[in-house]
């Protein structure tokens, strides 16, 4: 084999790692996106559930006042996930004299422009009740 037909090989596989890396990394960096997308959202369901217990538990104490339940899950929203629940709502959907429900809802924050992703989290709970002997 000649020197000049070595060299005419050699150079057929020139530019092909920066091929390589055309394909390949655009699917690394929406692999990372699709990871720090689902964490934002685990975070804020977490999130909301435990704003939703939290308003749970202060709704049930014996003589809470009307209010206390949704009002203690948006604080507990407002202030323990003001970077990835956004916009917390709180609402008593179906509580009654026996079981206080409180169920808090907002939406995530999307790395893709335009897209809205919602989070709702219910907590119930049994009102605290005492018999006299």
């Amino acid at each position: 084999m000649s020197a000049t037909r070595r060299r005419k090989r050699g150079r057929d596989d020139r530019g092909a790692l920066t091929l390589s890396y055309v394909i390949i990394v655009p699917v690394f960096l929406l692999a990372v996106m699709v990871i720090a997308q689902a964490s934002l959202w685990y975070l804020a369901r977490q999130a909301a559930l435990a704003a939703a217990q939290q308003g749970a538990d202060a709704a049930r104490a014996r003589n809470a006042p009307p209010g206390a339940g949704p009002r203690a899950a948006l604080a507990f929203a407002r202030q323990a996930a003001s970077g990835y629940l956004l916009g917390p709502t709180a609402t008593t959907p179906r509580s009654n004299q026996q079981t206080v429900e409180i169920a808090v809802s907002g939406h995530v924050p999307s790395l893709v422009p335009g897209e809205v992703i919602n989070v709702k989290q219910v907590a119930r709970a049994p009102r605290e009740q005492f018999t006299t002997p």
